[in-house]
């Protein structure tokens, strides 16, 4: 049994350390933790603490008798935080997704002989580990992924509920787009390129340029063409397009609007949404494409987003514990999935909690 110190509390935070704590011994930080109190009432081994994200201090203090850390906090905290932990010395698997560039702590890591693996969630996350897995056993000529986690009833006029923090969302909506056409770096605005794809699921939705290559595009830039697109019903884009437009994504009054948008978006207790996401990889010969539809679990009172995600992130500590993955670094999953038997396990640990993805294996 590992002794699991967790930062962040929320919606996939939650789900995190109860899925965790069936095994191991979960100590759960947060700076509000008295929130957090009902996840006491489905595991009461879970001790919470209060820990401030923000505070060198307060992280170190926390995380001293870890065997691992697990960090999911928002972004703009998460660079700091995930330095702090590996000046500690710990190994972490890290879900924050933030907009710095993590592999320039891979020297601290190797310094402090720390296993970290990032942005370890849904996606960027499970089509990383994909990516990683093919690329070892065959040649890549193109990749992309599309993928959203939306409401089962939208409603207007966004048509859409955030899973987690609204300032992450209009992140992605505001931070160009970078991706590879014909071996070429090529940069894009955010909600560009919007085009109708057609699941059977829930039918057409439509889907936009988004910055979620991210490492991808230095760990795989030998491969031509990479692209990412997010996943939201219609006419979402052209709204998000028009906030951007007239200045309420701007330093000045994002906060205000990240205040409206959290009612806005907010997801009610129980409301029922699911994520979607298509992975696809081409050469010459062949064709592999995964397709993953998840629907919120009634039975836990999960949402899908954090399922999906959490799993992930949990099933990417569990590889750090079970010694499957042993460098000393900062790797993101792409580079974890190479490894034998890496990325058949997170697979495998994902089925296992009824999150699956349908493969198609077609010639071209």
């Amino acid at each position: 049994m590992a002794k699991i110190y967790q930062i962040g509390s929320g919606m996939v935070g939650s789900t995190m350390a109860l899925d965790l704590s069936k095994k191991h011994e979960v100590h759960l930080g947060d700076i509000n933790p008295h929130q957090t109190k009902d996840i006491l009432k489905k595991n009461k081994s879970i001790k919470l603490y209060e820990v401030d994200a923000s505070n060198y201090k307060s992280i170190a203090d926390f995380i001293q008798p870890a065997d691992i850390v697990l960090l999911a906090i928002p972004g703009h905290l998460g660079f700091n935080a995930l330095k702090t932990i590996i000046e500690c010395g710990k190994d972490v698997v890290d879900i924050s997704f933030s907009s710095e560039d993590f592999l320039s702590l891979d020297y601290l890591a190797k310094r402090n002989k720390s296993t970290v693996i990032v942005d370890a969630g849904v996606a960027p996350g499970i089509p990383n580990y994909l990516l990683g897995y093919y690329d070892s056993k065959i040649e890549i000529d193109s990749f992309s992924y599309y993928v959203g986690g939306l409401p089962k009833l939208p409603k207007k006029p966004f048509n859409y509920k955030a899973p987690f923090s609204p300032i992450d969302v209009i992140e992605e909506y505001t931070r160009p787009a970078r991706m590879m056409i014909d071996g070429s770096g090529i940069v894009k605005s955010a909600l560009s390129d919007i085009e109708i794809i057609s699941f059977k699921e829930v039918g057409n939705l439509e889907a936009f340029n988004t910055d979620g290559l991210r490492s991808i595009l230095s760990t795989m830039k030998h491969i031509p063409n990479m692209k990412e697109k997010t996943i939201r019903y219609p006419g979402h884009a052209s709204l998000m397009k028009k906030y951007r437009d007239e200045g309420a994504f701007s330093s000045k009054r994002i906060k205000k609007t990240s205040n409206e948008l959290f009612n806005a978006w907010k997801l009610e207790e129980n409301e029922e949404e699911f994520t979607i996401m298509k992975i696809i990889m081409t050469n010459k010969h062949q064709k592999v494409e995964y397709v993953l539809y998840d629907e919120y679990d009634k039975v836990l009172s999960q949402t899908s987003m954090s399922r999906t995600t959490g799993y992930t992130a949990t099933a990417s500590i569990n590889l750090i514990l079970n010694k499957l993955f042993t460098d000393k670094g900062v790797y993101p999953p792409e580079l974890v999935g190479k490894v034998d038997n890496c990325t058949k396990y997170v697979l495998n640990y994902l089925e296992n909690r009824k999150v699956s993805l349908h493969k198609n294996y077609i010639n071209v």
